[in-house]
């Protein structure tokens, strides 16, 4: 067995995305939902796995190993993903055993399972971490942490051409700029890529501001060697990542009833709610027309509900 990936390039919807406040400011919303891509590989992590998949298939891997925690959407959309071209996945996860929605999919798609602890885990980028997990799985690429990297922002490229290609069914010609969550960086890189300035993107920070996004992206821009335009990072984590408070939760839950989009606390609820700042401040004229980025997630939006200090990044 070996990883060989069929010709599958699936199609995320854009659709206008309807809220009392973005109407009364005269700013036009529509959303790409990644979130409806597919029933199991769903949002931005598909876009960050395809060239990552694309070189382990090149290189003739046996299987994929990567990394990521217990409520990890990485390691969600990989392990889905070897269930469904039919390759072997490992998993090596954050702390100590535990069993969460999330990992009970890992397993129950397959992945081979280890625990990391936490010292573990911390030392992931220490030369030689990789040497005894390759030696453990012979022939199997490693896949960076939450597929990021160049790879994983040259599959999100494919994300401006879709949504230009459907701009008719929301009735635009164009569209003023994106507006994203942000927790690696790598998506925003990828649209940075497509746009070649042609469009500003801004991209609301699920992490605190010290967490490397701006050092992440520059430096996939700079691997990249390819031209740029103006992007923004606004903080946007309500202190610290998966930090979930009142005001948040209320917005969300107001936000899902007027448009039926369904969100999650960690990075849509949050970007979508720095959005709603920055348009009652003016920040965008009135007849602006924003696309905002559903990166999807909802498998782990009860977990993050619950349990939101458990939450995991990836």
């Amino acid at each position: 067995m070996s990883v060989v990936l069929p010709d599958w390039a699936p199609s995320a919807p854009l659709q206008p995305l309807q809220l009392d406040w973005s109407a009364a400011a005269g700013v036009e919303l529509a959303v790409l939902r990644l979130d409806l891509l597919d029933p199991l590989i769903s949002g931005n992590k598909w876009f960050k796995l395809s060239e990552h998949l694309r070189a382990a298939e090149a290189s003739g891997a046996l299987g994929v190993i990567s990394l990521g925690g217990a409520h990890s959407n990485h390691l969600h959309a990989l392990a889905a993903a070897g269930k469904r071209f039919n390759f072997p996945t490992v998993g090596l996860l954050r702390g100590h055993a535990q069993q969460t929605s999330t990992v009970n999919d890992l397993q129950a798609f397959g992945m081979q399972v280890h625990w990391l602890g936490y010292a573990g885990y911390r030392a992931r980028h220490a030369p030689g971490f990789w040497l005894p997990w390759q030696a453990d799985y012979p022939g199997f690429y490693p896949l960076p942490e939450g597929g990021g990297g160049l790879p994983g922002a040259l599959g999100c490229m494919d994300l401006v051409r879709q949504v230009r290609e459907q701009l008719p069914a929301v009735g635009w010609t164009d569209y003023d700029a994106w507006w994203l969550a942000a927790g690696t960086g790598t998506t925003l890189a990828g649209l940075l890529l497509a746009e070649a300035a042609a469009h500003p993107v801004y991209a609301a920070l699920a992490v605190p501001v010290d967490h490397g996004v701006e050092q992440n992206v520059q430096a996939i821009v700079h691997a990249a060697e390819l031209p740029v335009g103006r992007y923004q990072l606004q903080a946007a984590s309500r202190g610290g990542f998966a930090k979930v408070d009142a005001d948040l939760l209320n917005f969300m839950q107001a936000a899902e009833a007027q448009s039926g989009v369904l969100l999650e606390p960690l990075y849509t609820a949050k970007a979508l709610m720095a959005l709603r700042q920055q348009v009652e401040a003016g920040y965008f004229a009135r007849g602006s027309r924003v696309v905002f980025v559903h990166t999807g997630g909802l498998q782990g939006r009860a977990a993050a509900l619950s349990q939101p200090a458990q939450a995991e990044h990836g």
